[in-house]
């Protein structure tokens, strides 16, 4: 399968599975100096290859680019063994986020995979100029971070992966969330 066909099927999935709405969420992956990244604006059910954009690693990302284009690029260059970057919504962990307190995962697999998951403030109306540096810096120490309101970032090696540690965060967030409900937490 070609890289970009399957970053398409990985931001489907994505959405398929509550971790994103129809046009939320960004998902990229690095080819040498080059990355590929989903379009500002776009819709994961109709989403094909033409469609992604391509950017340099170093330089200006081109024209309709995610807003998050310049935020992946730095990934890439404060983590050279990074390969895919993917921003989700998962709802739970949003949510059990909004303190602004890191997450610590109750669940075994959360904690084998990541035993604290650091959380970031950034202002709203500083997102744009703020978003890039802030998530890079922590994504060079963990493999995953949570933007306070807003939503997670992984980078990993591969796409899989980091879809993989995106899909773990949430079901960990949920199984907290039901935890906590259920007075066992």
């Amino acid at each position: 399968m070609s890289l970009k066909r399957e970053l398409i099927e990985h931001y489907r999935w994505l959405r398929r599975h509550g971790n994103n709405d129809s046009h939320s969420g960004n998902a990229s992956a690095r080819d040498g100096e080059r990355f590929w990244v989903t379009p500002s604006g776009a819709c994961a059910d109709t989403l094909n290859e033409e469609q992604l954009i391509d950017c340099p690693v170093h330089g200006p990302c081109a024209p309709g680019a995610s807003l998050d284009a310049p935020l992946h690029q730095r990934v890439y260059q404060l983590n050279p063994k990074a390969r895919s970057v993917i921003h989700s919504h998962g709802p739970y962990t949003v949510a059990l986020t909004m303190n602004g307190e890191d997450f610590i995962p109750p669940d075994f697999e959360g904690q084998y995979y990541f035993p604290r998951v650091p959380v970031v403030t950034i202002p709203y109306d500083r997102y744009v100029e703020q978003a890039p540096r802030a998530v890079a810096e922590s994504l060079a120490g963990h493999r995953i971070m949570v933007v306070r309101g807003h939503g997670v970032y992984a980078c990993a090696e591969s796409i899989n992966l980091a879809y993989k540690w995106s899909c773990s965060l949430e079901l960990s967030a949920k199984t907290a969330f039901i935890a906590h409900q259920a007075g066992r937490l």
